[in-house]
């Protein structure tokens, strides 16, 4: 018996956009197959909740808690279903272990451009607007059950704000492989912007340097080994730009990195 589910969250910003359609493509691609996984998707309803957003996330948490016996595989298009991901590991209260090149750290003082997909991490552990955490009847984590890595593109007041946190944070994978993680159930948060985007292409917001995918890859199969995971959730590429048939293939192999 699988190990694994499988769930599809094709939203961006709470929204279904008919162009962005990397989320189908996971699954006509037999990804949940080669997992020996079911795959579920989402089903918000957007009448009861006034925030679109929160609509997304609160289907999201509850598709995770209708299969707690699994640990959640799951495919967003923007990092705020980290919120609904969070919700549906509440009761394993976890760490969260964040590879993206974005802090997401921002709050709705410190952003210099307003985009909510900058602030979910922020918003996790209590900074910011706290709307949508309240629309999921979820309390802030601490600071200190956060681990980022291979961040490289931080704004101004983002960056000072999450140095002088409680986060701990890793410059490089080498340095996030030094030692063991603490022992915790994790959420793992794959950002796959955090991949060197000459091997990780069609990023909405791309970022020079940071792993190659080898190294992306050996470095989720370092964290799985320890055997503690509650949860996986993959950010992916945007369908609408051009080489998106290699992001498919290259996020293809760091979920195979699950098998």
């Amino acid at each position: 018996m699988s190990k694994y589910v499988c769930i599809g969250a094709p939203y961006y910003l709470g929204e279904a956009i008919a162009e962005r359609r990397e989320v189908e493509a996971l699954r006509q691609s037999g990804i949940a197959d080669e997992l020996d996984a079911e795959w579920v998707d989402i089903a918000p309803d957007f009448a009861a909740d006034d925030d679109p957003v929160v609509a997304v996330n609160r289907a999201l948490a509850k598709a995770i808690q209708s299969h707690v016996e699994k640990i959640p595989v799951v495919f967003a298009n923007d990092c705020t279903s980290c919120l609904g991901m969070v919700k549906g590991l509440e009761a394993k209260a976890p760490l969260i272990l964040w590879y993206d090149s974005h802090g997401d750290f921002n709050t709705p003082e410190t952003t210099p451009s307003g985009f909510l997909g900058g602030m979910p991490l922020a918003a996790l552990v209590g900074r910011g607007n706290q709307h949508l955490m309240r629309g999921l009847d979820l309390a802030p984590i601490a600071e200190a059950d956060v681990i980022v890595s291979d961040v490289r593109n931080l704004d101004p007041e983002e960056g000072v704000m999450l140095r002088e946190s409680e986060v701990t944070i890793y410059e490089t994978l080498a340095d996030l492989h030094a030692g063991p993680l603490p022992n915790k159930p994790l959420y793992i948060h794959f950002d796959t912007d955090v991949v060197d985007c000459a091997e990780m292409p069609a990023m909405s917001y791309p970022e020079p340097g940071g792993p190659s995918l080898n190294e992306s890859i050996d470095s989720l199969k370092f964290v799985l080994a320890q055997g503690n995971t509650a949860g996986i959730l993959f950010s992916l590429w945007n369908d609408t730009l051009e080489r998106s048939d290699e992001a498919l293939d290259a996020t293809l192999r760091l979920i195979r990195a699950l098998k």
